[in-house]
């Protein structure tokens, strides 16, 4: 049976029905080993346990039996006391000092973290300077040859940066998604927090597009092969650590553990096997936090603006009339405040002047014809021809097949091997890129990366994993390496 599937003894003193005491003694265990202590006597315990108001009346003999019970459960190793010992009964008795387990020095680690917990809500954050110092330890990976004491320290930073910047984004990013921050967000009193939210958003997105890029470039450069020194470095670092395990992990057992340890960094930062990776969608899962909070404060404005009372302003309209001395004044008021009341509507078809002091009255009229309201009105027409114009059409499908025909003579110049790989190619026609281009889009949407061209020629797409530079008439684009392999030829011979 795996260790995975094993039971956890240790862990039956968090449910045991005497669980007050057992963690009160064990919760001193950790204390006590944290501070470098690791043997304590039953005697310290119970005056330990006696200075707290619960366990005034705790009895020795009780004690005795739970030290004894956890001793069973694996939580203390008991080791006899020969020293000390004044009296020949003192001998006898068998006095013990107990020393905690690591499985309970850990339970006991996790149970501090926990009670450090206000609620059952995911906290995290979205922290910049991980990205940068991450960034930072991976360029120390291709300098010079280190000694296995640097190397060890380089990896054991890396993957605690790489262990922050996981938990605390994935925490983060639960946190927002939570059930109870999405209700938070729908209340007014999120409006207070609307630009701290966005700017903190806004920020990290920022930061994170200046060294994602340089740390997913660093990855694709220090691939297993290149990184095979530096994982030998680490093996040579553990093998000088004394061991007293009967059953010790080999050379390359070692080796392939920081081999997984990698290609996991790897496959957080960088697309495998066509899947997106855990950046690419942290960055989406950010930019979409900020399109739904800015979702939510047009809702609630739209909410306060639909509920605002125009009370106090018709109050004030109200006094500004009842200040007027005449109805003349009145209207003059009116036609500020409402407008005019019946609007007549002038519309100009085309500018006569240009002239900004011309007045409309000194512009000669405009001829409007205006159509029946009415759905029986039809314009009348006129019966016109249409003019053929077979030669013109005639000319340009000729030169529209001329130049298919140069251009397929141009592509099939380079399947001559059968093959076109980007990296190969100097400088290619604009046309020629912009085919391959699509040929790699349609190729794609098919799980085979198949590709059929218009003249019937079937080619399957490889993306590798090298960027380049292709150089085209038109201009130079970076994108991967990629090789066209012609599957079968076309109807005639050609290639588009």
């Amino acid at each position: 049976m795996s260790r995975m599937m094993k039971r956890v003894v240790e862990a039956s003193y968090l449910t045991a029905q005497s669980a007050a005491h057992y963690r009160t003694i064990l919760r001193y265990f950790y204390d006590q080993h944290e501070r470098m202590r690791d043997f304590i006597t039953p005697e310290e315990i119970l005056q330990h346990l006696r200075t707290i108001p619960q366990f005034e009346q705790y009895d020795e003999e009780q004690l005795h039996q739970q030290l004894a019970q956890l001793v069973e459960w694996n939580n203390l190793t008991a080791r006899q006391d020969m020293t000390n010992a004044r009296t020949i009964e003192e001998y006898k008795k068998k006095r013990f000092r107990y020393q905690p387990t690591p499985y309970t020095i850990e339970i006991e680690r996790m149970l501090i973290e926990l009670e450090k917990m206000v609620d059952d809500t995911f906290k995290g954050s979205l922290e910049r300077s991980q990205f940068e110092r991450l960034l930072e330890t991976l360029q120390k990976l291709e300098a010079k040859p280190m000694t296995p004491d640097a190397c060890m320290a380089l990896w054991e930073d890396i993957l605690q940066y790489f262990k922050t910047i996981r938990t605390s984004t994935a925490d983060y990013i639960a946190y927002i998604n939570s059930e109870k921050t999405d209700q938070r967000m729908q209340t007014e009193a999120f409006l207070i927090y609307k630009a701290q939210f966005t700017s903190y958003l806004r920020d990290f997105i920022v930061s994170l597009q200046k060294t994602s890029f340089q740390i997913v470039e660093l990855l694709q450069k220090l691939s297993l092969e290149v990184m095979q020194p530096f994982f030998r470095e680490l093996v040579n670092k553990e093998r000088l650590i004394p061991r007293l395990e009967e059953i010790q992990l080999t050379d390359e057992e070692l080796c392939q553990q920081y081999e997984q340890y990698w290609q996991s960094i790897q496959r957080w930062f960088l697309e495998v096997g066509g899947e997106k990776s855990e950046l690419e969608i942290l960055q989406w899962q950010t930019n979409e936090m900020i399109r739904r909070i800015t979702r939510y404060v047009q809702r609630l404005g739209e909410r306060q603006h639909h509920f605002k009372s125009r009370r106090n302003d018709y109050i004030h309209l109200a006094k500004w009339f009842g200040d007027c001395e005449n109805v003349a004044d009145a209207h003059k008021l009116s036609s500020v405040v409402f407008g005019m009341m019946q609007v007549q509507h002038i519309q100009l078809k085309t500018y006569t002047t240009d002239d900004l002091h011309s007045d409309t009255w000194d512009e000669k009229p405009e001829l409007v014809s205006m159509k029946p309201r009415t759905n029986r009105y039809r314009e009348k027409t006129k019966a016109t021809g249409t003019m053929l114009q077979t030669a013109q059409k005639q000319k340009q499908r000729e030169q529209y097949l001329q130049e298919r025909q140069q251009q397929e003579m141009v592509l099939s110049s380079y399947f001559n091997e059968g093959y076109v790989q980007l990296s190969q190619l100097h400088e290619v026609e604009s046309f020629v890129r912009k085919l391959l281009l699509s040929w790699m889009a349609k190729a794609r949407t098919n799980q085979q990366g198949l590709v059929k061209t218009e003249n019937g020629m079937l080619l399957r797409v490889h993306v590798l994993q090298e960027n380049i530079v292709l150089h085209a008439e038109d201009g130079q684009l970076s994108m991967p390496d990629v090789r066209f392999e012609l599957v079968k030829e076309g109807e005639h011979g050609g290639a588009i």
